[in-house]
């Protein structure tokens, strides 16, 4: 009788939806490449505009408008490449536990 009680104890709790770390890590990573993802493009438009191809390069206010733009396309690509690679990685990880379980 006290195995069925413990039985029934167990089926009554609610069900561990995997690791909360893997969940919480997820999330900072997710507020990590967002956050990253507005900032990068736009700072580096600004500072490679004003500093290296206005600045350095002595380009036009056309000329310099265009190269930044490319340099912020860049870095925007760069941002998702490296969300997807760890998203990957994360996925990867979290099916070996699972398969290991």
């Amino acid at each position: 009788m006290e195995r069925l009680d413990k039985a029934a104890l167990n089926a009554l709790q609610p069900p561990e939806f995997g690791n909360e770390s893997s969940l919480a890590f997820t999330l900072k990573s997710l507020l990590f490449f967002t956050a990253l993802m507005i900032t990068a493009p736009i700072g580096l438009y600004f500072t490679t505009k004003s500093y290296i191809f206005e600045g350095a390069f002595w380009m036009s206010n056309a000329d310099s408008y265009f190269y930044a733009a490319v340099v912020a396309v860049f870095a925007v690509h760069v941002v998702l490449a490296l969300f997807v690679y760890v998203a990957w990685n994360e996925g990867s990880r979290q099916w070996r536990e699972g398969k290991q379980d």
